[in-house]
């Protein structure tokens, strides 16, 4: 007989465990401490408060498009997808390089090799906005960057000013970590500019960080200079910090100057996040960074330890890709990016459109009509205005238009009061 079990007979043969420590004492399961013994699973506080509003909206479109049209989508931000805007080969065969040459394959720091941080240092630094190694952390992506940002500073119970209309990650970040989203406002009829009045209203002692967007995602502005030194005196006038999402800079067409937001700021803190995914059109790569400008040392040395504890929580991002980083920022021609330039504003007066009840059905029946997949403002948290994206060749683009034409002239209608207008 086990000496750890007891046999009885009661009802035939049962079995009781005991439990001996290693002091040889025996315990009953009963008299345990600790969990309750039956299941109960259930999902983390974080996880049911994540809320990705694109997928939310997206996932929930039950419309078929329509059979006798091939479908178009110009909803998906990914500039592979159709082949049609490769990265440059000299990109692509620094990264061959890399994978020949076997010294790449390792675990790198949790920031990121300090040869690679150097490269970006170096990419980036100006007079203005002197950048070292030590001011570089190297992220998986973009958006790691703007989460490790929002992490390092925002606690729960805090908030941040988001853009509105603005990147929807924002708020699917920071609301799983409990800090609470204030939407601030672009102005559509002034170029997108902020509302800085309304902006710097929502400002209040639990204001953890101020996030400034340009080039903007979705609505394609860039800031005038101008515009630019008005934030910063919001900013440096309620000493609330920056968070910069400029994934977009260097990406403007000719007769539009873009300004890091650092350049113009010896004041007040930033931290800019920024990667390859999009100038160099290679999202899937997965190699983002954040860029610490702070002239006044106000972070001081506890954002800097903060952000690289917060790194350390994963093993940094891909060692291939940072071994190939000097070559890409280095041998990438400018033709390269001239070219992607050359390849690329759309609401919707919903007045016209009364059988619509807004842009989410508007979008809808594009799909179930026309084949074309936009995605409506409401991602965005702008109602009553859709996006498309330009990456999608050029005769797709064209058809698209087209079939976006017909469309509003099938179903657009004078407002109230207009006809004088609409017979014009």
């Amino acid at each position: 007989m086990d000496p750890y079990r007891i046999e009885t007979s009661d009802s035939g043969s049962q079995v009781l465990d005991m439990h001996v420590n290693i002091s040889g004492r025996s315990s009953m399961p009963g008299k345990m401490k600790g969990r309750k013994a039956r299941w109960s699973v259930r999902p983390s506080d974080m996880s049911i408060r994540t809320f990705n509003p694109i997928r939310a909206i997206v996932d929930s479109m039950k419309v078929k498009p329509n059979p006798k049209k091939t479908m178009i989508s110009l909803s998906i931000g990914d500039p592979t997808v159709f082949g049609n805007l490769p990265t440059d080969l000299e990109v692509t065969q620094a990264m061959k390089n890399v994978l020949d040459s076997g010294k790449y394959n390792g675990y790198a720091p949790s920031i990121g090799y300090l040869s690679s941080r150097e490269e970006v240092a170096s990419y980036y630094h100006c007079a203005k906005a002197p950048l070292e190694a030590k001011d570089v952390i190297l992220t998986s992506g973009c958006s790691q960057a703007i989460e490790l940002c929002l992490a390092v500073l925002a606690n729960p119970g805090q908030n941040i000013l988001v853009p509105r209309p603005g990147f929807s990650l924002y708020r699917t970040l920071a609301e799983s970590m409990g800090i609470e989203v204030k939407l601030y406002n672009l102005l559509p009829e002034k170029s997108w500019e902020i509302d800085l009045k309304q902006m710097e209203s929502l400002i209040d002692e639990k204001t953890a960080c101020l996030i400034i967007n340009n080039p903007s995602n979705p609505c394609g502005s860039v800031f005038s200079k101008s515009h630019l030194q008005k934030i910063l005196a919001v900013a440096a006038r309620q000493c609330v910090p920056i968070l910069a999402d400029e994934i977009y800079g260097d990406m403007v067409f000719l007769d539009c100057k873009y300004e890091p937001l650092a350049t113009l700021s010896t004041n007040v803190p930033i931290l800019s996040c920024g990667g390859l995914a999009k100038r160099w059109l290679i999202p899937g790569w997965r190699l983002g960074w954040i860029l610490i400008h702070d002239r006044r040392d106000i972070f001081g040395n506890e954002i800097r330890d903060g952000l690289v504890k917060l790194s350390q929580r994963t093993l940094g991002p891909c060692t291939i890709v940072q071994g190939a980083l000097k070559s890409i920022l280095r041998r990438t021609p400018q033709e390269f990016y001239d070219n992607t330039l050359c390849f690329l504003k759309v609401g919707v007066e919903m007045e016209h459109f009364p059988e619509f009840e807004n842009d989410v059905e508007f979008t809808e029946r594009l799909i179930a009509e026309q084949s074309v997949h936009c995605l409506p403002g409401k991602c965005f948290e702008y109602p009553n205005f859709f996006r498309v994206v330009i990456t999608v060749p050029e005769v797709m683009m064209l058809e698209a238009c087209s079939r976006i034409q017909e469309f509003c002239e099938q179903h657009y209608h004078c407002a109230e009061g207009s006809q004088e207008e609409c017979d014009k």
